[in-house]
């Protein structure tokens, strides 16, 4: 059942080398649901999408990360693709942005790649998360509870494996996104 998400503002954080679907498709739904969702990255004007192994669209950003306040936005989503979490945990202002949302209780979603920034910012440690299968070490060690799942929601935290768990994933964020802030997700942060 998909949830009205008027009035509530989105970040989605990314850099060249997302996986595309991960990020189109879920901003699609998060649009359809009525949020307003910007694009975040550590540069201004596009980034470079990709389809698996090849070059995918360039998609517009509509804020630079070193310009971006996190106090503005009421959730978080970030995509996968291997390349773009990978440079963004080397991002000391996308761990501090990733961080805000992590301490303040707000909803978070990611998908397949896109946990492995949160074992820097802070935001695995005694949650049950799913991820792309090569990231379960990375974050078990982190403090994690790994499972196989297509989805999996702990504490306002939403994490899918890859994109054929998309359909599953999109209804799930839409519906953590609208239920807001989760105390419980701050406290198991400190």
């Amino acid at each position: 059942m998909a949830r009205n998400l008027t009035g509530k503002t989105v970040a989605v954080l990314a850099t060249d080398g997302f996986e595309q679907v991960e990020l189109t498709e879920p901003v699609k739904a998060l649009r359809d649901a009525g949020a307003t969702v910007h694009v975040v990255a550590p540069k201004s004007s596009q980034i470079q999408g990709w389809n698996h192994h090849d070059k995918g669209d360039m998609v517009t950003v509509d804020a630079a990360l070193d310009q971006a306040d996190a106090t503005r936005y009421d959730a978080l989503m970030l995509p996968g693709g291997v390349i773009n979490p990978d440079a963004l945990r080397l991002e000391p202002k996308a761990i501090a942005f990733i961080q805000s949302f992590v301490q303040t209780g707000k909803p978070i979603a990611a998908i397949c790649h896109g946990p492995w920034t949160l074992i820097d910012a802070g935001g695995v440690r005694g949650r049950k998360v799913t991820s792309w299968p090569s990231l379960k070490t990375d974050l078990t060690n982190a403090g994690a509870d790994w499972v196989d799942e297509a989805v999996v929601t702990d504490r306002g935290l939403v994490t899918s494996r890859k994109p054929d768990d998309l359909t599953a994933f999109c209804p799930k964020m839409i519906e953590e996104f609208a239920e807001g802030r989760h105390l419980g997700h701050r406290h198991a942060a400190e």
